[in-house]
């Protein structure tokens, strides 16, 4: 199984950690292709690389991927774009939101029917996110 993991980087790096421990939980269900989102030297400016690199890049990823599981609490205009390309390619797409005070995930995420949505509050609340997302059919 090869997943691919997307969080925000352009649009705030503040869950970077939470990253790291999603993509831990991650591995036992297959190879996560882009663990370097978990990167805790990755800063809001992303990567030291041409934008368009980047892009062709992160697309061959997702088109090598089986799945996409998507953390949403942090707004990000890359990870929606993903998401986009993921439904239009009908790939498996988990999307988990943190709800808390302020925050309200996007009706086009939330009212999407091809997109399993997971909330949660912490990291180890995943585990049986991942195990029911992951799991026999």
């Amino acid at each position: 199984m090869k997943i691919y993991f997307a969080g925000a980087i352009r649009g705030g790096r503040e869950d970077a950690a939470l990253y790291l421990e999603l993509v831990k939980l991650l591995r036992p269900f297959g190879t996560v292709l882009t663990e370097h989102i978990a990167d805790k030297e990755l800063t809001s400016l992303g990567e030291p690389m041409d934008d368009r690199a980047i892009h062709n890049r992160d697309l061959a990823w997702l088109r090598e991927a089986d799945c996409l599981v998507a953390e949403v609490t942090t707004p990000s205009l890359g990870v929606g774009f993903e998401i986009g390309k993921a439904t239009e390619w009908g790939l498996r797409t988990l999307c988990l939101f943190r709800p808390g005070p302020g925050r309200a995930l996007s009706a086009l995420i939330a009212g999407n029917d091809l997109l399993t949505v997971r909330e949660y509050q912490e990291p180890g609340q995943a585990t049986k996110i991942f195990d029911d997302f992951f799991g026999p059919g």
